[in-house]
C-alpha cells in the first residue's frame, strides 16, 4: 500500500480511538531502520507511524551535510517507494521540534507540503510535532495556534505537547519533577487556544510522568489517570467524550498494564525509540563479538569478507528490530487491525 493519504491517516486515528488501540510510532534514522519498521508492521498486520526526529533527520542527510530538511525529505521520498511493497498503511511524522529549530525543520517542511498540495499532490509528511515543553504555556499555545493554521493548509495533522517529558532526547533535556504531570488547567487552556478540532486537527502529548530514555523500575511514577482527568475536564466543558487524541511519549520500560490503561483514556499513538534502538544494535554487538577474528584483520590476517559485509550483521539487526515492532503492536493492540 502507498504511504497513507491525509484521509487514510485520519481514518487510522479515528479507528484506533473508537476501538481502543494505539499505533506504535517508530523512530528511524536510516533506510535500514525504516525497512525494519515496515517489516514489523507488516508482520503484525498493523498500520503504523514512522517518524524522524531533528537529530535523526540531520543524520539522514549525511554526517558532513547535517541538514534536517534534506534528511527528512530524503526519508519521506525513499519511504514512498519502499512502503508501497508492504500490505499496511504507513503515516510519516516528524518528532520533537523545539522552538529554536522551527525555522530550520518544521516550518520549511510544512511549506514543502503546502506547495505539494497546491499542485494537487499529497503532503510530504502526514503530521509534524511542535514541542513547546521548554517554553511557558502561553507561548507554547500561541505558537501552536499559528502552526496549526499552517498545517491545516497543507492537510497535515499537528502534534503538540503540554507538560514536560523528562530525561533527554536529541540534546533536549528536562528534569524529573512535578512538571511531568499535565494539569487539567493546562488542558483547558489548550482547548481554548487551539480548539477541539474546529481549527484544524491535532494530537496531544499530555504528560503523566513520562521520561525519555531508560530508567530502572521505580525511578519514575507514571500516573495514567492524569489523562482520564484532563479528558473529563475538557469533555465536560465542550460536550465531547474524550475530546483529545492523545500521544504517549517516553514509554520505554512501561508496564503493559500502564500502557493499556493509557490507551483506554484516548491514547492513539505511542512513541517507540529507545527499545527499538537496542533491538537493532544488540545482534550487531553479538555478531562482532562472536566473529571478531573475521570482522577484523587480526595479526596481519585477511579477515572474512562474509563477516564484515554490512549485510551479514544488518539482516540480523533488521529482523530483531522488526520483532520489537511486532511486540509493540501487540502491546498496543493494533496488531491485526490494518485497514482493508
Amino acid at each position: 500500500m502507498p504511504i497513507a493519504t491525509p484521509e487514510v491517516y485520519a481514518e487510522m486515528l479515528d479507528r484506533a480511538k473508537q476501538n481502543g488501540f494505539a499505533y506504535p510510532a517508530i523512530n528511524v534514522t536510516s533506510s535500514q531502520t525504516l525497512n525494519a519498521a515496515l517489516r514489523g508492521f507488516a508482520e503484525a498486520e498493523s498500520d503504523g507511524i514512522v517518524q524522524v526526529s531533528t537529530g535523526g533527520a540531520e543524520y539522514l542527510s549525511g554526517s558532513t551535510v547535517k541538514d534536517m530538511v534534506t534528511g527528512a525529505t530524503a526519508l519521506a521520498e525513499y519511504a514512498r517507494v519502499v512502503a508501497d511493497k508492504y500490505p499496511v498503511n504507513i503515516a510519516l511524522h516528524t518528532d520533537h521540534c523545539p522552538k529554536d529549530k522551527l525555522d530550520g525543520f518544521m516550518r520549511p517542511l510544512i511549506k514543502i507540503s503546502q506547495e505539494r498540495v497546491s499542485r494537487g499532490e499529497e503532503p510530504l509528511f502526514q503530521s509534524h510535532m511542535w514541542d513547546g515543553s521548554a517554553v511557558e504555556l502561553h507561548e507554547n499555545l500561541r505558537i501552536a495556534e499559528e502552526l496549526l493554521e499552517e498545517c491545516a493548509k497543507a492537510r497535515i495533522i499537528m502534534e503538540m505537547e503540554i507538560g514536560v517529558v523528562g530525561g533527554e532526547e536529541d540534546g533536549v533535556a528536562h528534569e524529573i519533577n512535578e512538571k511531568l504531570y499535565t494539569t487539567t488547567g493546562d488542558a483547558l487552556a489548550t482547548a481554548e487556544a487551539v480548539g477541539v478540532g474546529e481549527k484544524g486537527r491535532y494530537i496531544l502529548a499530555a504528560t503523566f510522568g513520562n521520561v525519555h530514555g531508560v530508567y530502572k523500575p521505580g525511578s519514575v511514577k507514571l500516573r495514567p489517570e492524569v489523562l482520564k482527568e484532563i479528558q473529563e475536564a475538557v469533555g465536560a466543558k465542550y460536550g465531547k467524550e474524550k475530546p483529545f487524541d492523545l500521544v504517549f511519549h517516553g514509554g520505554s520500560g512501561s508496564s503493559l498494564e500502564e500502557i493499556r490503561e493509557a490507551v483506554s483514556y484516548g491514547v492513539v499513538k505511542m512513541n517507540i525509540d529507545t527499545d527499538t534502538q537496542y533491538a537493532f544494535t544488540r545482534p550487531v554487538a553479538d555478531h562482532m563479538f562472536r566473529n571478531y577474528d573475521g570482522v577484523l584483520k587480526v595479526d596481519g590476517d585477511v579477515g572474512n569478507k562474509k563477516m564484515y559485509d554490512p549485510r551479514s550483521w544488518g539482516k540480523a539487526a533488521e529482523a530483531s528490530m522488526a520483532a520489537r515492532v511486532v511486540e509493540a503492536a501487540e502491546h498496543l493492540q493494533s496488531a491485526g487491525q490494518k485497514l482493508k
